[in-house]
Parts: structure tokens; sequence; C-alpha cells
């Protein structure tokens, strides 16, 4: 079952297998030199044409930890949402991405674990339809009971 959700919050009890959503950007110039400059990721793989020419990329590649922060941006405000927290992720770079291509992340929910209120998820990155970056997530969810007693 694939169930495609949009903005909003979304409870732990509202969760079940075969959800997934996506957040799309296409990388630019500026995305890479802001991502070093926030990161300290200074690698002239990303930032210098001349150097870059020479390794194995042929050119400028972005940093895959900026097109992983896109499964962030899902989880964190479409599924499941506001109030998620990270607990942890494994990624596997599969390409490089480079300037001008559009990134979809997606992320799929493969299991819930009720006790916990945790919720692991599959998660792609793609270009054109190619995987660049796949792994899975683990987020704690907040629970209807949590979120009512809180605002009691």
């Amino acid at each position: 079952m694939s169930v495609m959700v949009g903005n909003g919050f979304i409870f732990f009890e509202d969760l079940v297998e075969g959800m997934a959503a996506s957040f799309s950007r296409t990388v630019t110039e500026s995305d890479i030199v802001l991502f070093a400059g926030v990161s300290g990721d200074m690698n002239p793989v990303h930032l210098d044409a001349e150097y870059a020419e020479k390794t194995v990329f042929k050119g400028r590649i972005a940093h895959g930890m900026l097109s992983a922060a896109f499964i962030s941006t899902v989880l964190g405000t479409k599924l499941p949402g506001p109030g998620t927290v990270y607990l942890a992720q494994s990624l596997k770079f599969k390409a490089p991405v480079r300037i001008g291509d559009t990134v979809t992340a997606t992320c799929e929910v493969v299991s819930l674990d009720i006790d916990k209120k945790r919720a692991t998820l599959r998660t792609t990155c793609t270009v054109g339809g190619k995987a660049v970056v796949e792994g899975e997530a683990v987020v704690m969810v907040p629970s209807k009971a949590a979120v009512q007693a809180a605002a009691a």
C-alpha cells in the first residue's frame, strides 16, 4: 500500500506501513556554497571546478549530505511531520548530484514500534528516477495522548 501524504501533523497512531511522502529541490550553486559554509566542508570537489575536473567525477558535485538533508525535510515537515525526532539514519551514496539536478527525497514507512512510538522509514533520494542516496531512518513520533497531555 502506498499512501501519499502532504504537509501536516501526523500522530504515531495515524501511521501505517506504506505511507510515503516526498520533497524535491533543484540544487543550485548557492546551495552548495551555503552548505559548505554551514557545514565547514570545503572539499574542492564541491567548490573548485578546476580541481573537480581532474577527479573521477569530471566536474563539481554537491555534498552528499546536502541531498541527505532533504530526507530530514520530509521527516520534519511531511511524514511524520512536525514534532518528529530523528534517532538514526543510515546512508549509502550511489551517484553524484550536480548543480542543476533536481533531487527528490522520498520516505516510506516500513515498520512501526508501538511500545516506543518509533517508526522506521526507507529513505531514498533520486535524480531523474535514478537513486543517488539510499538508506533507512528511525524516528520518534508524537502520540495523540502525549500532545494532548502537554496541551492540558
